[in-house]
């Protein structure tokens, strides 16, 4: 394998004796599954609110297909301007209250993952990072009027025990953040993951208390005070939005009430159950899951709650957390309709 460290480009000085030692390490990269567009949220908001300065360059040239995934340019009348090329890099930044951390943020690599999970795994021993946490968001059966759901996993049992209202076992499409996870706790590192549940008809738009939610995760497992007050006020308006549509079709309330009665029916005191356990208690095997999904999604219930719920959402251009075109945000890696299932 090339050298990874030519994957990347740094000031010599940044990565050596004078280098950020023994902080927890944030990734957040978009380009995977994002529901809610939660992680594109979470990186935004760190670096718009808190005090950051670059460490790490990575270059995308090497790791990116511009042709799957392009750059975004503007077009003024008669000239080109604004071209706004992928990214990927490392930061060190401040939190609420001075304490300094990392975090990897960008677009996720289409190529050479393994060269690159060399690379990040190599600043992870070089800086020393006491603990990794990751981040991304799936579309679940779930309605917004509840409490917004996580899955934690990874080797650190004592900030994932007690915290997961969904525990299934289930094959996936991989994404870097899962090779990194697999990786890194091979090499002897604390790794959590973070997978937000977002209401699958929310999927598509920017939905700013799931955002809110993986910030506040992220920071419990790092213990650093994370930036969530301008989200919050944009989830407020959302919330008021989504209040008033729903309230105006009593269709789409049958349909929200069906949602909270399934989910409060596996509701267990302050831990949810799996959505999909058996009645028994025992965990459903990775073949029971897989066909009780799939079963779900091809449901006419399913389709009617989505497309309902959806249609609410759109019913003028102020769609609560709305944040471009589907085909601009098939074109970042998100899901390309409502349903959210494109990625699964």
């Amino acid at each position: 394998m090339l050298d990874p460290r030519t994957l990347y480009n740094t000031d010599a000085d940044i990565l050596g004796e004078a280098a950020p030692k023994g902080l927890p390490l944030l990734i957040s990269l978009t380009g995977f599954m994002d529901a809610g567009h939660v992680v594109e949220q979470v990186s935004q908001e760190l670096l718009e609110v808190l005090d950051h300065e670059k460490l790490v360059e990575f270059d995308a040239d090497q790791l990116l297909d511009y042709r799957g995934r392009r750059p975004r340019i503007t077009f003024v009348e008669d000239h080109l301007t604004d071209y706004r090329p992928h990214r990927l890099e490392l930061f060190r930044l401040n939190d609420g209250l001075g304490e300094p951390f990392l975090l990897l943020t960008g677009v996720e690599p289409d190529l050479q993952w393994e060269r690159f999970v060399s690379a990040v795994t190599g600043l992870v021993r070089e800086l020393e990072v006491s603990l990794v946490s990751w981040i991304h968001a799936i579309p679940m059966p779930v309605p917004h009027t509840r409490p917004i759901g996580v899955t934690l996993h990874g080797n650190r049992p004592d900030l994932i025990e007690g915290m997961n209202s969904w525990r299934p076992t289930a094959e996936l499409q991989a994404s870097i953040g899962h090779v990194l996870e697999l990786r890194l706790i091979e090499a002897g590192y604390d790794v959590v993951g973070h997978v937000i549940h977002v209401p699958h008809y929310l999927a598509e738009a920017e939905y700013p208390p799931a955002a809110v939610a993986g910030l506040e995760y992220l920071g419990a497992t790092s213990r650093l005070v994370l930036p969530t007050d301008r989200l919050r006020e944009s989830g407020r308006d959302v919330e008021r939005q989504i209040a008033r549509q729903v309230g105006n079709s009593s269709e789409v309330q049958s349909v929200v009430s069906s949602l909270e009665q399934r989910y409060d029916e596996y509701a267990d005191g302050a831990e949810r159950r799996s959505l999909l356990v058996k009645d028994n208690s025992e965990l459903a095997s990775a073949e029971e899951l897989g066909a009780a999904v799939e079963a779900y999604l091809a449901s006419p219930q399913a389709e009617e709650e989505t497309t309902l719920l959806w249609e609410a959402e759109h019913v003028d251009d102020r769609a609560p957390g709305s944040a471009g075109t589907s085909a601009e945000r098939h074109d970042d890696g998100g899901p390309a309709g409502p349903d959210g299932r494109t990625g699964t």
